[in-house]
């Protein structure tokens, strides 16, 4: 037996325009640049420069025009629509929110690549200027084929013997491929082709002039790779006899050698978009001073030959089908172009409105420079100040980048979690990591510090944290531990 139930449900629904708005709050300048000037491509009744509106808003607005005018006989589009089907990855988790500040926007972001030769393109051109049979040759370009983006082959020997068997039809012995190997060993740039890291410094230094200390070097690579990497300084004082100044000069040559020699390649290289800031913060009198970027303030205004198609139609006494599905389109393109102006200054005031907010929240350090004058603050901080939604903060504060007296940062960096001091008082992660880097920096580099160590330290400058989040920290900074930190 089939029952009937009745249920209520309540879902929150965006219109269209509130969708494109969000979308244009997100982009930094240069996207928003892009952004406009595809709207001016697509939308033929919105254009550039300076224009008197006053006189399309009258007209815009006037009584005279109604529905039947220019609606007759079309349907009516619902603006009312699932929000999901336009940001289906709106969710944003409450511990990213309250913890780390990651953008509700998760959006595939892709970086162009440098055109031009490519690294294995760059080691086969100089593979040409070697004599090789077409076997030796086949080999080559097998192990250069092999060869990562770091520079390194991470492969048996055994296996490339097996796979030129199966994949090439070259049947050859590992003693050929070791053969081989020595020759694009010798390519440009100097350890590419290496097994692994120890054969890649011996490359290297072997290239060399020869030297005490890069004789030295090469001895510690070859024999005791171990304990130099390690830092087991005194073990190796031992085992070679030698003094202090003589150790740290090999040191200092085996520190000048390019673990990646793939990396250094420029044809393998990303290119590094220029960053426009989208504001600038300024000092003027001891007081702080907020602009937006002009660029985010374009001067857009509506055609006025579409507007005085408009008003040729309103004039005109015979009013023909193709006439209303004319004025039809030329009506939707003003809605459109009156509404994208109207957006944009809606993202000025928003843009506006949330770093203002923010620099207030952060006075003292844009006042000082001084990172440990960060405050903690959370994207919801920011939301209740403005009293807008933490997503739109989110939009603002991930991708917009601010020009201040001590550089251009990332606004979602002044964004930290708190802790609690000694006296109770909330104070930010970022100050936390800043001391601890201080710290770390003028310890002695002889006798590093320990994680326990810095927590000790961290406990009497009044920050009681544990070990094992000072180890956190410090691994966020990029530091290692106290025995890689080791010098002699």
């Amino acid at each position: 037996m089939l029952k009937q139930q009745l249920n209520f449900k309540l879902s929150q629904k965006l219109s269209p325009q509130q969708i494109q708005l969000m979308k244009l709050i997100q982009l930094p300048t240069q996207a928003f640049e892009q952004r406009i000037s595809q709207e001016m491509e697509e939308n033929p009744a919105l254009e550039g420069g300076k224009d008197d509106a006053d006189a399309f808003e009258d007209d815009f607005n006037n009584d005279d025009y109604n529905e039947d005018d220019y609606n007759e006989g079309s349907e009516i589009i619902e603006t009312d629509i699932n929000v999901d089907d336009y940001l289906s990855d709106d969710e944003t988790p409450s511990y990213k929110l309250s913890a780390n500040n990651y953008s509700a926007d998760d959006e595939e972001k892709q970086t162009p690549y440098a055109s031009g030769t490519s690294f294995n393109q760059y080691l086969l051109q100089q593979l040409n200027t070697y004599r090789l049979n077409d076997e030796e040759k086949e080999i080559a370009h097998f192990l250069v084929g092999s060869v990562d983006e770091s520079g390194y082959i991470r492969r048996d020997i055994q296996d490339i013997v097996d796979d030129l068997a199966f994949t090439q039809n070259v049947y050859t012995s590992e003693e050929n491929i070791e053969k081989i190997l020595q020759i694009v060993q010798g390519l440009d740039p100097a350890g590419v082709a290496a097994r692994n890291l120890q054969e890649c410094l011996l490359i290297q230094l072997k290239r060399k002039d020869d030297s005490p200390s890069i004789l030295l070097a090469t001895e510690i690579i070859e024999e005791t790779f171990d304990h130099f990497s390690k830092k087991h300084y005194n073990k190796l004082l031992q085992k070679f006899d030698i003094s202090e100044d003589q150790l740290r000069e090999a040191i200092h040559e085996i520190e000048c050698l390019n673990p990646k020699p793939g990396g250094a390649y420029t044809g393998n290289t990303r290119i590094v978009e220029h960053v426009v800031p989208d504001f600038a913060i300024k000092i003027i009198d001891g007081e702080l001073d907020l602009t937006l970027n002009g660029r985010n303030a374009p001067e857009l205004h509506v055609s006025h030959e579409y507007t005085n198609m408009l008003k040729s139609y309103k004039e005109s006494k015979d009013k023909s089908k193709s006439q209303k599905d004319a004025i039809l389109f030329i009506k939707q393109k003003l809605d459109a172009a009156k509404w994208f102006i109207d957006a944009i200054k809606q993202r000025q005031q928003t843009l506006f409105v949330t770093m203002n907010a923010i620099m207030h929240h952060q006075k003292e350090y844009f006042l000082t420079g001084d990172e440990r004058k960060l405050k903690p603050m959370i994207l919801k901080d920011i939301a209740d100040t403005i009293g807008m939604d933490v997503s739109t903060v989110s939009r603002v504060a991930n991708s917009k980048y601010v020009d201040t007296p001590y550089g251009t940062k990332l606004i979602k960096e002044f964004f930290s979690e708190s802790m609690k001091n000694d006296q109770g008082e909330d104070v930010s992660t970022k100050e936390i990591k800043k001391i601890l880097e201080i710290t770390i920096g003028e310890e002695d580099k002889k006798k590093p510090l320990t994680d326990d160590k810095l927590a000790k330290i961290l406990k009497e400058k009044g920050y009681p944290i544990a070990r094992r989040t000072v180890a956190k920290y410090r691994e966020q900074l990029d530091l290692p531990v106290a025995r890689l930190r080791k010098e002699i």
